[in-house]
């Protein structure tokens, strides 16, 4: 089997003074993972935004070229209580679906207690159990650093698990949609045959 019968996934942990980027090679439909590259954008926060942001984007889109991934993972922005944060965690997030988009790739958003639902079992795991999941499971023979590296190899591997089943949920829906369809279809048809039956009765007195 080749690269095709793999999915590559691009994890991205969005941030502005630190922004975490991973990629794994999911096998097909199993849950085999393999480590490909990870890495962190650090900016620093007296540089102005945009100057900030475009640092951020340009090594997302070095990476998307030099990778080559079939989707992007990102984390899903989560109300915190340091709203300034959140703001530039959701900025880094836009230029990251942007660039994706850009690039003809699909973006998944996984909120971080799904992450750790998929990698440790248990959603609100802590930030040492993570990577000890991950270091475990794609065979590292040390723990990325620092966790916002973690978290990003922890998003793309959660999304080479979720990705199937999600999948499989999506084309119930549609089967689910297409059969309650040709029902309704059903029914107005069999009360038009009806309605021309009860006409021709009433002709016919």
């Amino acid at each position: 089997a080749g690269r095709r019968s793999r999915v590559r996934v691009l994890g991205v942990d969005p941030g502005l003074t630190r922004c975490g980027l991973g990629v794994v090679d999911g096998g097909g439909g199993g849950r085999e993972v393999r480590y490909v590259a990870v890495d962190v954008v650090r900016t620093t926060a007296d540089a102005p935004l945009a100057t900030r942001l475009l640092a951020v984007g340009d090594e997302v889109e070095r990476w998307i070229t030099r990778h080559r991934p079939d989707v992007v993972a990102v984390e899903r922005v989560f109300s915190q209580h340091n709203v300034r944060t959140v703001m530039g965690t959701a900025q880094a997030s836009g230029v990251v679906a942007l660039l994706a988009a850009r690039a003809g790739l699909p973006v998944a958003f996984h909120t971080p207690s799904e992450v750790k639902a998929a990698v440790t079992g248990e959603g609100r795991a802590g930030k040492e159990q993570v990577t000890a999941m991950v270091t475990r499971l794609l065979g590292l023979t040390e723990a990325p650093r620092p966790a916002d590296a973690a978290d990003a190899l922890a998003l793309a591997i959660c999304h080479c698990w979720r990705a199937p089943m999600l999948d499989r949920m999506a084309q119930a829906r549609e089967r689910s949609a297409e059969l309650a369809r040709r029902h309704r279809a059903r029914l107005a048809a069999a009360a038009a045959a009806a309605d021309r039956r009860g006409s021709a009765g009433d002709g016919g007195r």
